[in-house]
């Protein structure tokens, strides 16, 4: 995701667009380490859930960078799968968290 970042174009609409995904893609990682450490289980869900919406948003600014730069659309397709493998592994891991409970 970084290397990928890195090799997009500086330019006006770039900019922004590679900031937001680069702030949001690393927090993914981020909210996962906080979930492994949770203190609770109520706690661990948050986090998790935190990771799927992140996982989303970074769908959404995959789309806009493909869009901002149309002879890279195919590693952003990419990158939008992984993206999308990952809100599903979230969703699956909160749905078998929550199904524990019962």
């Amino acid at each position: 995701m970084i290397t990928f970042a890195q090799s997009l174009p500086e330019n006006s609409v770039n900019r922004p667009l590679i900031s937001q995904f680069i702030r949001n893609g690393t927090s993914i990682a981020a909210n996962y380490m906080e979930a492994d450490a949770a203190e609770s289980k109520k706690d661990f869900e948050y986090k998790i859930g935190i990771c799927k919406k992140e996982s989303k948003e970074a769908m959404h600014w995959l789309w806009m960078l493909a869009k901002a730069n149309s002879s890279r659309q195919t590693e952003c397709r990419k990158l939008w799968k992984e993206a999308h493998e990952f809100t599903l592994i979230f969703s699956t891991i909160i749905n078998n968290s929550r199904k524990k409970k019962k």
